[in-house]
């Protein structure tokens, strides 16, 4: 057993808010149950990840591509990552090193963005529907310090794991909604371009829940948890507060063997952060920030995986050299040596250490039209592609754990289950796995995409010299479900969040409105519901139109 495969004691799947990027399961073998929320929970033991993860290596296609699909939900068009550092001692409860490695991990990307010299280079393929592109465009937000005393215990303490003494748990209720109150106070972004890597101290580890009597047990927890209830090393997501947060969770594992390999390149023990989730958390969170909502594997027996899932049982590629202390390293950024794993190229459609992406890429076109009752018929015959479009990939987010759908033909129809608005999304392939996404939101016996909120004014607004205040109005319903939270992008570069905001501009002119409806995790595994992106240019002082 493998370093990466002994990280994964157990995979856990949370459906619903939760969406854990480093571990995926299989609905055709895990194991189900239904917690007093609602929620649901699957999980099955390594042995069964094992043989899906020798199953997929047979296979160089997912029913025909391995690749991740797109699913209609947004990625970062660019990413601006903070340090979040929660310590009631401050950063001297950190190890010497610790904090200074992981801020030089940032810069170094930072640096030598929109290269091809590292992994991050591997993000320009996957797209969104609003046409944003995940560009490899870092910026290092800095490190920030939250002194505030932990909530009080929900899960265990004590006892003894990979990493010794447990004397703080912290549930993912808890982390979140310490994330968001930390964000507001500060007046820190919270939008597509912005994500809050929280980093605790030795012996603070964290579990989904409170719940003891979950299966297993408390959701499942970090690597330094007793391995019974050991399930991840980190993860990331979105949070279900108010205001949606893109935070990425790092218990402390630089030191522990279930979740790194002991290589220090640069002799500090960030290295083993690094190389024990956050660079992995990093690409996954660029091309789906809202987990399995925009490109994740949505069919076959890696279904569910991101980029960094596909990559990470000891996928490091080949070695560049190795550091004065012995150990190996695979990546060099901005003149430092680092050891991590490769990450997800759809073109390729394997695991890389760098790509250089050829140009041009393909566009992926789609149009939508209504059938008898709830059929819709989708064609994306009208998709640039250069060579020719080998495969289309289709997921409608309708139905609990629905698998992407691969065809040969440029159209497809379906029947929804129920009349409403659903979050689709379709991926155009060519032929060596190059692909674009594209989709939008429908509402059965409508024709074309339809627009997820509208725009009024006050009526003195309606010329130049109004008080330029504006006022939308989201869907509440996507895909079967609920809106859980919603983001907003104003596009003067101020946000909001609720389903009917009010912002007063300040200058008039044209601006490009963006705003994320979260339902759910897509169905294309795991979840149901959907977190479709939309964008659209409004004119203050003048009529809208749609772009």
């Amino acid at each position: 057993m493998t370093v990466r495969q002994r990280r994964l004691l157990m995979m856990l799947v949370l459906a619903g808010t939760l969406g854990v990027s480093a571990i995926a399961a299989s609905s055709a073998s895990a194991i189900i149950k239904v917690l007093p929320n609602g929620q649901t929970v699957s999980y099955m033991p390594l042995q069964t990840q094992q043989a899906r993860k020798a199953l997929a290596r047979l296979r160089p296609f997912d029913v025909t591509l391995n690749n991740m699909d797109y699913n209609g939900g947004p990625i970062m068009p660019s990413n601006t990552d903070y340090m979040l550092m929660w310590s009631p001692g401050g950063l001297g409860a950190y190890p010497q090193g610790f904090t200074y490695g992981i801020a030089r991990y940032f810069s170094d990307l930072q640096h030598d963005s929109g290269g091809n010299q590292n992994v991050d280079s591997v993000d320009p393929q996957y797209n969104d529907v609003t046409g944003a592109v995940a560009k490899y465009d870092v910026h290092f937000g800095g490190v920030l310090v939250d002194t505030d005393p932990y909530p009080p215990t929900q899960c265990p303490v004590g006892g003894t794991g990979p990493t010794g003494v447990v004397t703080n748990c912290l549930t993912d209720p808890q982390i979140q909604t310490e994330i968001a109150n930390f964000v507001t106070s500060h007046h820190l972004p919270a939008d597509l371009s912005h994500e809050y890597y929280l980093l605790t101290p030795p012996h603070v580890e964290s579990c989904f829940t409170a719940n003891p009597n979950d299966n297993p047990a408390y959701g499942g927890c970090s690597a330094g948890e007793p391995p019974t209830i050991a399930a991840y090393c980190a993860y990331h997501q979105n949070t279900a507060t108010p205001t949606m947060v893109l935070y990425a969770e790092m218990p402390f594992d630089a030191t522990n063997p279930d979740c790194q390999d002991g290589h220090n390149p640069n002799n500090l023990i960030s290295d083993g952060e690094i190389n024990g989730g956050l660079a992995h958390e990093h690409n996954e969170s660029v091309t789906d920030p809202l987990p399995n909502d925009a490109w994740t594997n949505g069919a076959g027996p890696s279904q569910g995986q991101e980029v960094g899932d596909e990559c990470e049982f000891g996928q490091m590629g080949t070695p560049l050299g190795t550091a004065p202390d012995g150990s190996p390293y695979n990546q060099v950024i901005n003149g430092h040596e680092y050891w991590y794993q490769e990450m997800w190229s759809n073109y390729t459609h394997s695991c890389v250490q760098r790509v250089t992406l050829p140009r041009p890429l393909p566009i992926a076109r789609a149009t939508a039209t209504a059938g008898p009752g709830t059929n819709m018929t989708f064609d994306a015959s009208r998709s640039f592609v250069p060579g020719g479009a080998f495969e289309y990939s289709w997921q409608m987010n309708a139905v609990l754990n629905a698998p992407t759908v691969q065809t040969a033909t440029p159209t497809f129809s379906y029947a929804f289950p129920a009349p409403g608005a659903y979050s689709t999304g379709v991926t155009v392939f060519r032929a060596d796995g190059l692909s674009s996404g594209t989709g939008g939101i429908v509402f059965t016996g409508q024709n074309g995409f339809q627009p997820a909120f509208t725009v009024s004014r006050d009526r003195g607004d309606w010329g130049w010299g109004g008080d330029r205040t504006v006022h939308f109005s989201a869907l509440t319903t996507v895909s079967g479900q609920p809106v859980i939270n919603y983001m907003w992008e104003f596009g003067d570069g101020t946000t909001g969040n609720g389903p009917d905001p009010t912002h007063t501009y300040r200058h008039p002119g044209f601006y490009r409105v963006t705003a994320v409806l979260f339902s759910g995790v897509g169905s294309a595994y795991p979840g149901e519901g959907a977190g479709p992106v939309y964008a659209q240019w409004i004119q203050v002082g003048g009529r809208d139109r749609d772009r």
